[in-house]
């Protein structure tokens, strides 16, 4: 039977992030009782007791474990000891949290990197610890791994209903533009803009811009998740994507037409490319009968003019 939102009381760990807060958009189309959240300032998930005490204290019915330590490639490779740390801890504190507060139904955030850098593609859930990870971001995809495994053995050893669902490459509203730190998407859009307004020839992309990524707007990503809470029950984890990739240059060609910068790009080979392909079969989430709706050029659209309303006039990039 589905797992009906309505009258419960759902935490969304990680709200201020850009899933955490889509999530929380989402569920309040679903009229649950209460939509909980902590800022990490009232409530550190690396604090074990604390999160133990907070969450017998608040007693939630369901929950959407959206915290994490996120970056892209630099951001990895600068600081793997704190991704991995952050990563499990956070984990580890709130899946047996959920556990001694009895929690109904518990939905961990995974990531498509804890696959195999070379798997077969379009990537199956069950090609997980088939082969080696990518280097760039081993370290948090491991905390992740050790999540996923974490929702499987309360199943078995404590009858929890918790399950992960793994994201594809995000972006949209509420993304962290970081000179350093961001992902894909929301590094190319600031330095388009940078580039466009400096008057700037010519825009430098990383790596050699043949890899492969799959995209999927974060809002299309919460109402995946949502659907998934209501409709998923299994060890297993559960692929949330698009279905379809395209190459970085191509990406990166799409955002400088929508950026509005019309110099040239040009690819640092010296710079790592990371994964080759990283597509991730859709066909678990299909089957529940969930598709996206957010077309490419229409979600970088909506995200460009949030960079410019959220992140140059508020100046806050």
């Amino acid at each position: 039977m589905p797992y009906n939102l309505s009258g419960k009381r759902v935490w969304v760990a990680g709200h201020r992030g850009m899933v955490g807060s889509a999530i929380v958009r989402r569920l309040e189309q679903e009229n649950p009782a209460e939509i909980l959240t902590v800022h990490r300032q009232a409530l550190d998930l690396g604090n074990q007791s604390a999160v133990f005490d907070w969450m017998m204290d608040t007693r939630p019915d369901a929950v959407f474990m959206a915290a994490a330590r996120v970056g892209g490639i630099h951001a990895n490779h600068t600081c793997p000891a704190q991704f991995l740390h952050d990563n499990l801890v956070m984990a580890t504190h709130v899946i047996e949290g959920a556990r001694r507060a009895g929690v109904e139904k518990l939905l961990f955030l995974g990531s498509s990197c804890i696959y195999p850098g070379l798997a077969v593609q379009p990537i199956r859930e069950d090609s997980l610890m088939t082969g080696p990870l990518e280097p760039t971001n081993a370290p948090y995809a491991v905390a992740k791994i050790a999540g996923v495994y974490l929702c499987e053995a309360y199943r078995r050893q404590y009858g929890c209903d918790f399950v992960s669902a793994m994201p594809t490459n995000l972006y949209g509203p509420g993304d962290n533009y970081h000179p350093d730190n961001s992902h894909v998407i929301p590094g190319l859009i600031r330095r388009a803009h940078e580039a466009k307004t400096g008057g700037a020839a010519t825009l430098t992309v990383w790596g050699t811009g043949t890899p492969r990524r799959e995209i999927l707007h974060v809002s299309d990503c919460s109402d995946a998740l949502v659907h998934v809470m209501q409709h998923y029950s299994d060890g297993a984890p559960i692929n949330i994507g698009s279905g379809t990739d395209l190459p970085i240059a191509e990406l990166a060609g799409l955002v400088c037409e929508v950026v509005g910068f019309e110099g040239d790009i040009v690819f640092d080979t010296s710079r790592p490319d990371g994964t080759p392909r990283k597509l991730m079969s859709g066909d678990k989430l299909k089957s529940l009968g969930w598709n996206p709706t957010i077309g490419l050029r229409e979600g970088l659209e909506s995200t460009y003019a949030d960079f410019l309303e959220h992140h140059v006039r508020g100046r806050c990039f």
